[in-house]
C-alpha cells in the first residue's frame, strides 16, 4: 500500500506476502476486503492499548489519569504511523466506519465511567458532554500528530505535546 490504495494491486500484495494470488483471494475476494482485514487489526491493536490503559488509571486523579491517557493515544497512533495515515484515508471506501464507530463508542463509555468515578474532583458539568470533549481533544491531537508527521518528532517535542494536551483537558474539567 505504499504506492496508494488505486496504484496496489492483488499480485504486487500477494508477490510481497510471499503467496499466490489465489491464496491470497481464498482469504480476501477484494482488495477492499484485504484492507478491511487490515483496519481491522490495527483497530485491535489501538483498542487493546487504550482498553489497558484506561484500567491502569483507573484509580487515579484526574491531572495523572489524563497525562497518562494522553500518552498512550499519541503512542497508539505512532505505532506504525505511515499505516496509519493510509488507513485513515481508506476507511470510508471500505465500510469499514462502522467498526471505528463501535470503537469509539467503546471509548466513550470507558473515559464517562472514569469520569463518573472523578466527579469530586470535577468541576460541575455535564459527563455525556465532558466526556465527548475529553476524547475528542486527545483523539485530535494524536491523530493530528500523525498524520502531521510523527516519525518526525523528537521525543522532547511528543513530552510538550502530552503535557499540552493534559493541561487542556485537564483545565477544562477542573
Amino acid at each position: 500500500m505504499r504506492d496508494g490504495f488505486e496504484k496496489t494491486s492483488t499480485n504486487r500484495i500477494a508477490e510481497v506476502a510471499g503467496v499466490s494470488v489465489g491464496s491470497l483471494y481464498q482469504y480476501f475476494p477484494t482488495k477492499e476486503a484485504l484492507v478491511a482485514a487490515v483496519i481491522d487489526r490495527h483497530n485491535e491493536e489501538i483498542m487493546g492499548l487504550v482498553r489497558t490503559a484506561l484500567i491502569e488509571v483507573a484509580d487515579q486523579p484526574i491531572d495523572k489519569a489524563v497525562r497518562n491517557l494522553v500518552t498512550v493515544a499519541i503512542e497508539a497512533h505512532r505505532i506504525n504511523p505511515k499505516l496509519h495515515r493510509v488507513l485513515a484515508e481508506q476507511i470510508p471506501r471500505t465500510g469499514q466506519l462502522k467498526d471505528v464507530e463501535a470503537f469509539n463508542r467503546e471509548v466513550h463509555t470507558l473515559v464517562r465511567t472514569y469520569l463518573e468515578s472523578r466527579r469530586k474532583e470535577m468541576r460541575k458539568v455535564d459527563l455525556d458532554v465532558a466526556t465527548f470533549i475529553c476524547v475528542s481533544a486527545i483523539e485530535s491531537v494524536a491523530h493530528n500528530t500523525v498524520l502531521n508527521g510523527a516519525e518526525m518528532l523528537s521525543e522532547k517535542m511528543v513530552k510538550v505535546l502530552v503535557e499540552e494536551t493534559t493541561r487542556l483537558v485537564v483545565g477544562y474539567l477542573r
